[in-house]
């Protein structure tokens, strides 16, 4: 059973490689907040598998619904930012 929670975390690992691709070459800013949110919530499935690899659950899931809250108010601050800015769905500077 461990070896499937480590093969299921290093896929996740895997999969936020692509959503750090597109937050931090994504052509605007609402791409890149995209990526960072799905970053987040794939850091709170590693941190519920990380807390069934070490036999505490009940501790990681503590951690992973207030790493939760803290990504969502983030992500919802900064889009709020942005719209007001006028400049969510413009391109970046970056290009």
């Amino acid at each position: 059973m461990t070896t499937f929670f480590l093969s299921i975390a290093l896929g996740l690992l895997f999969l936020m490689l692509f959503s750090l691709y597109r937050a931090l070459f994504g052509p605007t800013v609402l791409d890149r907040l995209i990526g960072v949110n799905a970053i987040g919530s794939k850091t709170v499935m590693l941190l519920l598998l990380i807390g069934f690899l070490y036999g505490r659950v009940d501790m990681f899931v503590d951690i992973a619904l207030a790493y939760a809250f803290l990504n969502f108010v983030t992500v919802l601050a900064a889009s709020r930012y942005f719209h007001k800015r006028k400049g969510l769905y413009e391109e970046s500077f970056m290009d």
